[in-house]
C-alpha cells in the first residue's frame, strides 16, 4: 500500500507531504512525492485534505465499554483492545489496581497469554498501579490491598506477567521503596505516584533509578514556592517522564500548557485514566472494587474523589490541542513519548521505515477518517 496527498506527522515531529510506503505490516519507505516512484500494481491510498499520525500508545488506562482490565479475562481484554483500536489508540499498557497479590498475579497471568482475535489493539505491556501506594494519597485505590514495597511480590507480578509488566507505581516515603527500586530498576521501570513525598524523597528515588511520574499533579502534594516536592523533582531529573491527564477535568487548560512550557514535549506522556464506563452512558460503574458515578466525562466515588476519567487517549490528545498545545507536540506527547516511556519506541510511536504500519487519517478537524493497523485498512 501507498499513502500519498496526505500531510504525514513525520519522526522530525512535524508536518511534511510525503508518501508512505507499507509492505507486509511495516513502513518500508517515507519519500517525498517528486521521488516516489510508482507502481501500477500498488493499492494506493488517498489522503488528500487529511493529516496522517501514528497510531497512540496508551499507557495509564483501567477499561472502557462497561470492561475493566482487572477483570482478568480474555473477553475483557479482547473488548478493550477493540474499542481502543476504533478510537486511533493502537498499543495499549493497560494498569492494574491496588488489589489483593492473588488477583494481581492471575491478571498479569491472563494478561501474558492473551491473544488477539480479531484487529485489536497491541497489549505491549502492564502498567502496575499498586499495591505500593500511600493510604492519605490513595485517590480511588482501595486501601484495603495497600501494601509496603516488597521486592519479592514486585518480582512475582513481572515473573508472572512473562515481563509484560513496564511500569510500576510507587510512593517513594514508603518503608521498603528505595530498597525496591534499588533491586528491580533493571526489570522495570518505576513511576512515583499516590504519595506525600517532598523534593528531597522524591529526588533520592530518582537518583536511585525511577524514571517516570503518574498522573502529575493528582494525588501528590502541590507544586509551590517553597516545597517543590515531586513535580520540582521530577523537573531536576532531565531522564524522568511525567504523565498528564488531558480530560478537562482532572487538570485545569493553564495547568496543562504551563507544564508543557515547564517540561517541554519531550517529557510529556499524555495518558487517560480511563475506567470501565468510557465510550458507556452516565450511570453506575465500579473501579478497583469501588463505586464509581459517573456523570458524562466526569467520574467519582461517593465521597466526591475523582476515579479515573471516562475519556479515551484520543480525545484528550484533542482537548490538549483546543487547550492551546501545539497540534505537533499534543501528537508526540500521545505517540512516540508513550512508546520509549515504556520501551517500545523501536518498532511503535513513529513514522519511521522498518516500524510498524499503525496509522491514523484525520480529516483536518481531527475526526478519524480510516486507521491502518499492521498495514492493513480496518473496517470502523
Amino acid at each position: 500500500m501507498i499513502i500519498q496527498n496526505g500531510l504525514v506527522f513525520t519522526d522530525k515531529y512535524i508536518f511534511e507531504e510525503k508518501c508512505i510506503a507499507i509492505s507486509d505490516k511495516n513502513i518500508s519507505k517515507l519519500e517525498s512525492p517528486s521521488t516516489t516512484s510508482y507502481n501500477p500494481h500498488s493499492e494506493y491510498y488517498d489522503a488528500t485534505d487529511c493529516y496522517v499520525i501514528p497510531g497512540l500508545t496508551d499507557i495509564h488506562f483501567h477499561g472502557c465499554m462497561g470492561y475493566d482490565f482487572c477483570d482478568g479475562t480474555p473477553e475483557a481484554i479482547h473488548a478493550i483492545a477493540s474499542y481502543e483500536l476504533s478510537q486511533g489508540i493502537t498499543t495499549i499498557c493497560p494498569a492494574t489496581m491496588t488489589l489483593p497479590h492473588e488477583k494481581l498475579l492471575d491478571i498479569c497471568c491472563t494478561a501474558a497469554s492473551y491473544v488477539p482475535n480479531a484487529p485489536q489493539s497491541t497489549l505491549c505491556g502492564i502498567n502496575l498501579e499498586g499495591p505500593f501506594l500511600s493510604y492519605a494519597k490513595r485517590g480511588a485505590q482501595n486501601p484495603d490491598y495497600l501494601h509496603a514495597p516488597a521486592c519479592d511480590m514486585l518480582l512475582e507480578l513481572i515473573e508472572a506477567s512473562k515481563h509484560l509488566a513496564k511500569l510500576v507505581a510507587i510512593a517513594p516515603e514508603l518503608p521498603g521503596a528505595y530498597e525496591c527500586i534499588t533491586a528491580l530498576k533493571n526489570e522495570i521501570s518505576f513511576s512515583l505516584a499516590h504519595t506525600t513525598a517532598d523534593y528531597e524523597t522524591a529526588m533520592k528515588a530518582f537518583k536511585l533509578g525511577a524514571n517516570h511520574v503518574t498522573h502529575l499533579y493528582n494525588a501528590m502534594p502541590a507544586f509551590s514556592h517553597r516545597a517543590p516536592g515531586i513535580i520540582g523533582a521530577a523537573f531536576d531529573t532531565p531522564s524522568c517522564m511525567v504523565e498528564l491527564i488531558c480530560d478537562g477535568i482532572h487538570i485545569h487548560p493553564s495547568t496543562i500548557r504551563a507544564t508543557f512550557k515547564l517540561f517541554g514535549d519531550d517529557r510529556i506522556v499524555l495518558i487517560s485514566d480511563s475506567m470501565m464506563a468510557c465510550g458507556m452512558p452516565s450511570g453506575e460503574y465500579s473501579l478497583g472494587g469501588q463505586t464509581v458515578q459517573v456523570d458524562k466525562n466526569l467520574a467519582t466515588l461517593s465521597d466526591g474523589t475523582i476515579a479515573g476519567s471516562a475519556t479515551h487517549l484520543m480525545d484528550c490528545m484533542r482537548m490538549a490541542i483546543h487547550m492551546g498545545i501545539p497540534m505537533e507536540s499534543a501528537i508526540k506527547a500521545a505517540t512516540i513519548n508513550p512508546a520509549r516511556s515504556i520501551g517500545i519506541e523501536q518498532q511503535y510511536g513513529s513514522i519511521t521505515p522498518g516500524k510498524i504500519a499503525n496509522l491514523i487519517i484525520l480529516r483536518k478537524d481531527l475526526s478519524i477518517q480510516d486507521i491502518i493497523f499492521e498495514g492493513q485498512l480496518i473496517n470502523l
